[in-house]
């Protein structure tokens, strides 16, 4: 399948459908060499981790040993991301999202799941728009099952770095981990958890925060341009790895692990309870800004 191409307001964006419905590009193009603000995607990779981001859907994050109980179900998923043995971020980004319209400057993708480790069925849809000097996303999802079913959304979206690259944001909690991703306990986001004007390249974080005010900067002092992103998730996830050279900076609804957790847990750990034929949704925008 092709990729789509979205263009407007001198930026442009590019999506793979087949590929997890991820982002192959966004990038400005107003001074006329292409300034990356999402990192590029990896030439000839249809893999959604070389990509420039995709969707998650309909649980973020990590679900321990793929195992958890539902109302007297017990639920197990297999690993999806070589070398790790807890099943990550759902299906959507592992599986092919058709295209129901597409123009020059929008596209809105579908997902369908059919009941099976993940035992309900239920729809998702990816709305992405440029305008306004931004990139708006809208991700969806609606249970198509005849039982309730939780769910959680989120954008994993990759992003270039280098040693001057500015991430500026609140939160006011982080949640600690162990040496496989999964979390420990919640700690005061400051000192080395602090995410204020933070030089964020090569940090060695894979932390989830807590008590995000909806907004973040990202500012690359070097190509004179800025990202702001901007969305109503309660969560964000900042990956930064101790090598360098990319971030990944995530809004989210829901903490990871958090079907571990007892169900008495899970709304304030961020997942919906979804009714037969209930939808919710999560937005989405990051705007371009010259330093």
């Amino acid at each position: 399948m092709a990729e789509l191409v979205l263009r407007a307001d001198g930026l442009e964006a590019g999506l793979k459908p087949h590929a997890g419905g991820s982002f192959t590009h966004f990038c400005d193009l107003s001074g006329g060499e292409p300034v990356d603000l999402l990192r590029r995607g990896k030439p000839g990779s249809d893999d959604p981790l070389d990509s420039a981001g995709f969707p998650l859907v309909p649980f973020c994050n990590r679900v321990r040993d793929g195992r958890f109980t539902f109302r007297g179900r017990d639920i197990t998923l297999p690993p999806n991301m070589p070398g790790q043995r807890h099943p990550l971020h759902g299906q959507g980004w592992r599986g092919g999202w058709t295209v129901l319209e597409a123009g020059k400057h929008f596209a809105q993708l579908a997902f369908h799941h059919e009941a099976a480790e993940w035992p309900w069925t239920y729809q998702s849809r990816l709305t992405a728009m440029i305008k306004d000097r931004g990139l708006e996303v809208m991700l969806s999802c609606r249970n198509l099952s005849d039982q309730v079913m939780p769910c959680g959304l989120g954008l994993h979206p990759y992003y270039p770095c280098d040693a001057e690259t500015v991430l500026d944001t609140e939160v006011t909690q982080v949640w600690t981990i162990d040496e496989e991703i999964m979390p420990v306990a919640k700690a005061p986001a400051t000192g080395r958890y602090s995410l204020k004007e933070r030089k964020v390249c090569g940090q060695d974080l894979d932390n989830g925060y807590e008590g995000w005010s909806g907004e973040a900067t990202f500012q690359w002092p070097n190509r004179k341009k800025g990202l702001r992103l901007t969305s109503e998730a309660p969560r964000f996830q900042l990956y930064s790895p101790g090598e360098g050279g990319l971030i990944a900076a995530e809004p989210v609804t829901n903490a990871n692990a958090a079907l571990n957790r007892p169900e008495s847990e899970w709304e304030k750990l961020g997942l919906w309870l979804l009714q037969p034929q209930e939808r919710v949704q999560l937005t989405a925008r990051f705007e371009v800004f010259d330093l």
